[in-house]
């Protein structure tokens, strides 16, 4: 997980997620997620699903782990541009009640 898909700004994380959010990509999201949230007065992390096609239950256990963390932290977590497919996982998993999630724009509802 390079460092440019991670980039702060002021409080806000913004995280690009990979392709493919798996076990190898989520673990390597959450290591260096929490290392920044530690070293800076991080509010709010924002997901960037706009290139994710594929999530299993590790990306799951990634958001959510992020989400509790930022909750003790008094903090937020967003998703945004994600797509259909996504989606779909983030309804079924529950994470979408917890979650708010910015479905991406344009196209075939």
């Amino acid at each position: 997980m390079g460092k440019e898909r991670m980039k702060l700004e002021k409080q806000t994380l913004y995280i690009r997620v990979p392709m493919e959010l798996d076990h190898h990509s989520a673990d390597a999201i959450c290591r260096r997620a929490d290392e920044l949230v530690q070293a800076k007065d991080v509010r709010e992390i924002v997901f960037d699903f706009s290139e994710t096609e594929f999530c299993d239950s590790s990306g799951i256990g990634m958001l959510m782990g992020r989400y509790k963390m930022m909750q003790a932290l008094g903090g937020t977590v967003r998703a945004v541009r994600v797509g259909q497919r996504v989606e779909r996982i983030l309804v079924l998993s529950g994470v979408r009640k917890l979650i708010p999630v910015e479905e991406m724009r344009g196209g075939a509802k």
